[in-house]
């Protein structure tokens, strides 16, 4: 006869065990009985429509606190729709619910569009998961764009983050039960039933693939290393070949990329037809998530993560790696290089060169605008010289310094916001390849690099040369961008230019670019309250304290502004790695985007024009800079405020040509501000005021 210990312990384990649901089609059955729609019981148990199919079609199972939830709701039911001695099955006008054709709708041109997914966001739901505290939400004080549409086939958003309890956070606050415990189960799952991906930015582009960011824990959960040791670069960084998740990946058919197994890695099979299956893994617990490009979110919750690389995706792009990849990748995915265009011989509709793009093919740059040990330069003996269109770096004599300016109590910095970007706008650049002239008549609308002597030009010694990176006088001919030449030609100076390597197709390549990131900053600070509509007293104020608003939203705001540089940065990316040779093609230069020759129009457009609101202020105002940093310019001043002496007309409307307060780019912002005797210290030692008037060991980034 059993002890009494013996039977509690029975009960115990019983208790313990979890709730037992009802079959899935007598759930569906006791939801309509009850008049619910799918679309209103998943705002009840915060989770999606999708998950609640999969409920009522068996291809998934609730986890606690949801699963306790659901089983009150469905015993709740059964009491008030009994099913009157029948088996629970649904009533025979509606037949039991079948398995929708959930991989159809995703991968197949012609699938028939979900039912009721677009409800769930529109229903007044919290913006976190009910078993997550929630972080305080921002309002914009300006008016918002109207949404887009959300697509039928993407009812989850672009990306979803996933935990080691299978519980995957989506964008908008959803939350999606993954059953997978293999890596190849995530992909299978993500491509069949998560309705995760987004939308084409283009009509000639392709859509983006889903990604899932995984958190240690599901890393762990699905056999993967916490974190990805080695001696390497981080970026280089990959599983071994050997490896079991490696070898579980190939046995079911699907393929890695040539970086294998890494922070970024991306599982794909062979197009078939129209159809694409590829997903993206991204692994917070192996420094997928660069601290200087996103702030602080690799410590976040999933879902805090999910909401930042939400937004950056919907106002971006979903993230294909570092946020200098992604910048890169969203010039493509806004320029597709080809089109469906129609053969006139045969009727077919064929692929063809999409006019305004980079085209398909890579392009070899002129001597002059390549690197030294590119192989055009190695295999042509070139000894021509080199482009060297880079940002300022450059500080001012204090021997140019007068008695009034050493008396000034303070030093200001202004940083321009996104300095590269306000240069990308209305940008012409070359599109074919470079064709070489001599001693060719300059023409300022032609992009290309013209060898010219402007040693000859007499500028004021208190400003920078707008010629030279570090600011000093050119010594003889040099190459530069079209820009350069031309503001020498705008300063009044003769430019006879000995040779030129010129390109006769051009186009506005970044404007859409452009335009994209410049919605997306201007969006992001709004969130933080820093709006247009401020004064430059009420912006300053904004902009002191945005930061602390909503970490979340200032991680996207510091993700974009890396996006701008790090994709100008590209597009002369280096070769990496000790064992590369001079004169050995490295993996960048298969790139169409590999142009060295557009990020020199780039940054030669926003060296001059910051050249030109540094004159402009000397004219108005009598001032002069001490240092200037990329895109940050010190200033002596009377008062610990721009407001001491940027030009303002006697209406209080700021001077047009100088610096001007704002929240768009090519505006300024303050920097930082510290004593004058500081600055003038650290200008007699040779270093340079404008890289740390932030404080601390602050360093701006210059687009590499």
């Amino acid at each position: 006869m059993a002890s009494e210990e013996e039977l509690f312990a029975n009960i115990d384990a019983l208790l313990a065990e979890e709730p037992q649901l009802p079959p899935p089609a007598e759930r569906a059955r006791l939801r309509e009985a009850a008049g619910i729609t799918q679309a209103r019981l998943a705002t009840a148990l915060k989770t999606s429509t999708q998950t609640v199919k999969n409920y009522e079609n068996g291809r998934s199972e609730p986890k606690e606190p949801r699963l306790s939830a659901y089983q009150r709701l469905l015993n709740g039911w059964a009491a008030k729709y009994p099913a009157h001695g029948a088996p629970a099955v649904a009533p025979a006008p509606a037949p039991a619910p079948q398995p929708e054709p959930v991989a159809e709708a995703f991968t197949g041109p012609a699938a028939p569009e979900a039912p009721a997914v677009v409800e769930a966001p529109a229903a007044p739901e919290p913006e976190r998961p009910a078993a997550r505290p929630a972080a305080p939400t921002s309002r914009r004080p300006a008016k918002k764009r109207a949404a887009p549409a959300a697509d039928s086939r993407f009812p989850h958003g672009p990306l979803a983050v996933l935990d080691g309890d299978g519980s995957a956070y989506g964008t908008g606050g959803i939350v999606l039960d993954c059953p997978a415990t293999t890596v190849p189960e995530l992909v299978e799952w993500t491509l069949r039933e998560s309705g995760l991906g987004a939308a084409k930015l283009n009509r000639y582009g392709k859509d983006s693939d889903p990604l899932i960011v995984l958190t240690a824990a599901a890393a762990v959960k699905l056999g993967l290393p916490e974190r990805l040791e080695g001696h390497e670069q981080r970026r280089s960084l990959r599983l071994p070949e050997d490896h079991p998740v490696v070898k579980q990946v190939a046995k079911a058919k699907w393929q890695l990329t040539q970086r294998g197994f890494g922070p970024w890695a991306r599982i794909y099979r062979k197009v078939q037809g129209r159809e694409r299956q590829c997903v993206q893994l991204a692994l917070l617990s192996w420094d997928a998530l660069d601290e200087r490009s996103w702030p602080g979110v690799a410590e976040m919750e999933p879902a805090d993560v999910a909401r930042v690389l939400g937004i950056y995706a919907q106002r971006v792009i979903t993230p294909r790696g570092s946020t200098a990849v992604s910048g890169l990748e969203l010039m493509t995915a806004l320029r597709p290089p080809t089109k469906a265009v129609q053969d006139p011989e045969t009727g077919n509709w064929v692929s063809g060169y999409n006019a305004g793009s980079l085209g398909t093919e890579p392009m070899d740059p002129a001597p002059p605008e390549a690197t030294a040990e590119h192989p055009v330069v190695v295999n042509s003996g070139w000894t021509g010289g080199f482009l060297n269109e880079e940002a300022y770096q450059w500080v001012r004599s204090v021997d140019l310094l007068s008695d009034e300016e050493c008396t000034l109590p303070y030093a200001v910095g202004l940083d321009l916001n996104t300095a590269f970007l306000a240069a990308a706008a209305r940008l012409v650049v070359g599109l074919s390849a470079p064709d070489h002239f001599h001693a060719p008549k300059f023409n300022p609308k032609i992009p290309g690099s013209w060898l010219v002597d402007l040693s000859h030009i007499e500028l004021d010694p208190r400003l920078p040369s707008p010629f030279t990176p570090d600011g000093t006088r050119p010594t003889g001919p040099a190459w530069y961008q079209t820009h350069t030449v031309a503001y020498a030609q705008e300063l009044g100076y003769n430019v006879a230019p000995l040779e030129a390597y010129l390109r006769r197709e051009t186009g506005a390549y970044l404007d859409p670019w452009h335009d994209r990131l410049k919605n997306a900053y201007v969006d992001t600070l709004a969130d933080l309250g820093v709006t247009k509509d401020l004064d430059d007293r009420a912006f300053l104020a904004a902009m002191e304290r945005h930061k602390d608003v909503d970490p979340a939203m200032a991680a996207v705001l510091a993700a974009i502004k890396a996006t701008v540089k790090g994709g100008i940065g590209k597009l002369r990316e280096r070769p990496q790695g000790k064992k590369y040779k001079e004169g050995e093609r490295w993996p960048a230069l298969q790139r169409p985007t590999w142009r060295p020759d557009i990020r020199a129009a780039v940054i030669s457009k926003a060296r001059i024009n910051m050249h030109r609101k540094l004159r402009n202020m000397a004219t108005m105002t009598g001032l002069y800079p001490l240092a200037v940093l990329s895109d940050c310019v010190v200033y002596p001043s009377p008062g610990d405020s721009p407001l001491a002496f940027l030009p303002y007309a006697a209406s209080g409307k700021p001077q047009p040509g100088g610096f001007r307060l704002g929240p768009t780019p090519g505006l300024a912002k303050l920097e930082g501000v510290q004593s004058m005797l500081w600055a003038v210290d650290l200008m007699e030692q040779g270093y340079n005021p404008a890289r740390h008037i932030k404080g601390g060991d602050a360093v701006l980034d210059e687009g590499e």
